[in-house]
């Protein structure tokens, strides 16, 4: 394939995002190549101008990667404006198994997950609790606002 995919999220606090999507979809941080302890250090040997990195920028974690290296590798990317707005895109976390899983039990999945991501920083929005649907789905959103959905 000749195209790959990265998704960015742009953030005020790199560090906190990387620590809460490693627990929600269950991703490592990505290490700065070729043995560097961070990736600042990667970027200035690579001959980076120091204008083009701002302070702080590369010296803890902004990157996670899928440990089966399945998924996209996801970069957080700082920036100086807060979130506004409602998200045009975001991420939807399939814990519950599909609709050949008895809806109980994919509420139950739903449920436990929701749970461990609120108590690393997420706030609920909106239960979608649809029966006659065979649905049931949690709007929340991650410590930076940005909406995320568990099904």
């Amino acid at each position: 394939m000749d195209v790959s995919l990265q998704l960015t999220i742009d953030c005020a606090d790199p560090a906190r995002l990387v620590t809460f999507w490693t627990e929600a979809l269950g991703y490592v941080t990505e290490p700065a190549p070729g043995g560097h302890p961070t990736w600042r250090a990667y970027w200035e040997d690579m001959g980076v101008p120091a204008e083009e990195l701002t302070e702080g920028v590369g010296e803890s974690p902004e990157s996670i990667v899928d440990p089966d290296g399945q998924g996209p590798r996801i970069w957080f990317q700082r920036v100086p404006e807060g979130k506004t707005v409602k998200n045009r895109v975001h991420l939807d976390l399939k814990v519950g198994g599909g609709r050949g899983v008895p809806l109980p039990e994919r509420t139950r999945r739903v449920k436990a997950k929701v749970d461990r991501l609120t108590s690393t920083g997420a706030t609920v929005v909106r239960v979608m609790d649809e029966p006659d649907m065979d649905y049931y789905g949690v709007v929340l959103r991650d410590p930076e606002d940005n909406e995320f959905c568990v099904a």
